[in-house]
Parts: structure tokens; sequence; C-alpha cells
């Protein structure tokens, strides 16, 4: 990972080059410093999510394409994730028992795809939502019903569920036992 956040430094550097730009001409338009700019192309300091949007902005390129580029900065063919850097996602305020850790995201192309590992507590309580994407979902351990609109599924260990989440839908779990699922967010 931290390739891969070194290689955000060297993108910005490359694009910024291909277009004849200074960092002053970056930082001016991304409203942060010069020095800024040079920290983070050189790899000694790595921006928060809003200043980098901005300096994607600033750099008058997609995301999608700046991050399209970082393969071939990295070249890495993939990216790995470790279990030691996932972390805990606050999802619905008003959903008791549900835990979301994010495991892996990433834009290609016009596809952005999110996951998580969900774990759902017996006697878990939360409404229907819906989502902006496709789910895919797939039971590590424990049995859950999924409700999809009026239509309920009962889900156990090995066997998965792909659906439009933009249908509303809640996993319930009626068993005594916690349930874990991976859980795939393709973005529409």
């Amino acid at each position: 990972m931290e390739d891969y956040l070194i290689g955000i430094g060297k993108r910005i550097k490359e694009i910024r080059k291909e277009n004849n730009k200074t960092i002053s001409d970056i930082a001016r338009v991304a409203e942060v410093t010069g020095g800024l700019i040079s920290r983070i192309e050189n790899g000694r300091t790595i921006p928060s999510l809003p200043v980098l949007l901005k300096i994607i902005n600033s750099l008058e390129v997609e995301v999608t394409d700046f991050f399209n580029g970082m393969a071939k900065v990295n070249g890495a063919k993939f990216i790995v994730s470790r279990k030691e850097d996932n972390s805990s996602i606050e999802k619905e305020a008003n959903a008791v028992g549900f835990n979301y850790t994010y495991i892996f995201g990433k834009q290609l192309s016009s596809l952005g795809f999110e996951t998580v590992l969900l774990e759902v507590q017996p006697n878990s309580e939360r409404e229907k939502v819906t989502t902006d994407a496709y789910e895919f979902k797939y039971m590590l351990s424990g049995e859950c019903y999924y409700i999809i609109d009026e239509e309920e599924v009962l889900l156990k260990d090995g066997d998965s569920i792909f659906f439009d989440g933009r249908i509303p839908h809640v996993p319930v779990n009626r068993s005594d036992a916690p349930t874990k699922m991976l859980v795939v967010y393709f973005f529409i």
C-alpha cells in the first residue's frame, strides 16, 4: 500500500510535467502551498482526500484517468490489501448489530467497486436500505435471511447472492450466532 501511496506523488509530477505546469501553477489552483506539492511529489507526505481531489482538478484530468495511470507508475499488476490495514466503516446511525469493515476499493474506467466484510449480529435491527450499486454477497459463516423488496432468501455458509442494490433490502440474522459475509459493491 505504501508503494501505491508514493505512486500518487509520482503520478502528480508526471501529469504536471506532461502539461508543462509548474509546482506553483498547481498549488495556486489547488489552494495549497508549493511546498506541500513538492513534498507530495517526492513521497514525503500523503495528501488528504479533499486536497488530492483539488490537486487532480488543478492538473485538469479526470479522477479516473489519474488513477488509471497508477499501475504504469508503480509497474504493479495488482494491489494487495492486508488484513491489518482494513478499517471499520460507520454506516447507518440507526443500525444496531451491523459491523462493516472496509477491505478494498478501486475505480476501473467506468466501473467502481468496493469490498467490505459485514458482520450481522443476532437480534440486529435496521430498516431496508438502497445503494447505487449492484451487490454481491458471499456467506463466510453463519446464516441470515436476505429480504429484497418483499422476498426472503435464506443464505448459509458458502451461498452467494447478487442483486441490484437500488431495490430496498436488508439482511436479518434470526440465529443465535453472528453472521459474516463478504460484500462487493459494483457502483453504477
